[in-house]
């Protein structure tokens, strides 16, 4: 601990300027991805590798005021990300798909909630605890699927479902998550002796974030539309694209909205209702661009994955990783099965929902913030569950974008 102490210590002299900081972190970053291909790993991993490396785990170069003041790059690669999803949802291809990708979204999102908060209660006894990690259980981490989709190019109806399953199941996790932090205020409430408030007031937070990030994704994607249409220039219209997706992650940053479900629903209205022409060029535009984005978002993603958070892994956590990922694969085969759907997307879905990160910690630190009102208790589930997550995360993180590659080429959707 010393060594590591002296380490950062030294690194710290240096005083590295931020620039300089970012060029290290795209370099190395990219490097370490392209050298991933030696033992058949996505890229990701590489990057995430060098997150760890300049993170606080080691040389702590990206330290916490740092990650901080480059958040923003974290934001406008999510909201990348979940329009390149909406773009992926035409209303035809949904349609392709049937009501049996409905199916999958409920059930890998319920069963794994159920399964969680049922092994949680069995082992601690404590409901209010165990509906929280049941109801951060279906969060995902789209970014990891949609980096292997595209590193690989990856085609076919397993790739179609993977965009659908990960974006919508967004909107779905926020929802439980609303519903199951409303039981658990409810149950404190009464064991410290407050009178609870109506149900429907503690739910109304949840609701109203869904329906105001579907509102103003639809609103802006009307005023990009209208923009776009006049713009010829491939170029032009990523520079329109890049100053709306702004927009978008700031309005949502204001309104307390969800980035990734605010601009899912951009692109699926963009899709749906704009020229093939037009949304060719946009998908032309992303691709160029969200390669970049991806070494920097996942640099600063292996940087907030602090190894020394491991050892507290402890049973809680490898039941949360047991009873999530059994839930996730079981309900996502359960679901394609009751659909219909085909035989690689029963088998295999399953694999590419696994990544789970920013929306899970972010939901635990919304726990951490508003249990605390709630005494000793809600204090204890505020900490159990920010350092439980926190440890998982490094586990989904890595192993997410492995199983993804694996089941889209055992489905044949990647060309070796």
């Amino acid at each position: 601990m010393n060594f590591l102490t002296d380490l950062q210590s030294m690194v710290e002299s240096f005083n590295l300027q931020p620039l300089l900081i970012i060029g290290l972190m795209v370099g190395l970053g990219f490097y370490t991805g392209k050298s991933m291909k030696f033992i058949k790993l996505p890229s990701i991993i590489g990057f995430m590798i060098i997150g760890v490396i300049l993170g606080p785990s080691l040389f702590n170069v990206l330290d916490e005021e740092f990650q901080n003041n480059l958040s923003f790059i974290t934001d406008i690669a999510l909201s990348y990300v979940a329009i390149s999803i909406g773009i992926e949802l035409s209303f035809s291809s949904l349609r392709k798909q049937g009501a049996g990708i409905i199916l999958v979204i409920l059930t890998e999102s319920f069963l794994a909630f159920i399964l969680v908060t049922s092994l949680v209660y069995l082992l601690t006894k404590d409901l209010a605890l165990a509906l929280i990690f049941g109801s951060i259980a279906p969060a995902s981490a789209p970014a990891g699927t949609v980096a292997i989709i595209q590193e690989f190019r990856a085609r076919g109806p397993l790739t179609k479902a993977l965009y659908s399953v990960v974006g919508f199941d967004d909107g779905l996790g926020i929802i439980i998550f609303g519903f199951a932090a409303a039981f658990a205020k409810s149950i404190l409430g009464q064991e410290m002796g407050l009178e609870a408030g109506s149900f429907l007031s503690l739910i109304a937070k949840p609701i109203e974030e869904v329906f105001f990030s579907i509102l103003i994704g639809v609103v802006i994607a009307i005023l990009f539309s209208a923009l776009a249409r006049r713009l010829k220039n491939g170029r032009d219209i990523f520079i329109l694209l890049f100053a709306t997706i702004l927009i978008s992650a700031g309005a949502c940053h204001m309104l307390h909205l969800s980035i990734i479900l605010t601009n899912m629903i951009l692109g699926i209205v963009i899709v749906n209702t704009q020229p093939k022409t037009l949304v060719e060029k946009i998908h032309n535009e992303l691709s160029e661009f969200m390669p970049l984005l991806f070494v920097m978002f996942f640099v600063l993603a292996g940087a907030n994955l602090h190894v020394s958070a491991l050892p507290s892994l402890g049973v809680l956590g490898l039941v949360y990783i047991a009873g999530r990922t059994g839930g996730l694969m079981l309900g996502a085969t359960l679901g394609a099965t009751m659909g219909k759907l085909s035989s690689n997307i029963k088998k295999y879905l399953g694999m590419g929902i696994l990544s789970q990160a920013g929306v899970a910690i972010g939901l635990s630190l919304i726990v951490k913030n508003e249990f605390a009102a709630y005494g000793a208790h809600g204090i204890e589930i505020g900490n159990t569950v920010i350092t439980t997550v926190t440890a998982t995360c490094i586990f989904f993180e890595i192993i997410g974008p492995v199983l993804t590659k694996i089941g889209l080429q055992k489905a044949g959707e990647i060309k070796v």
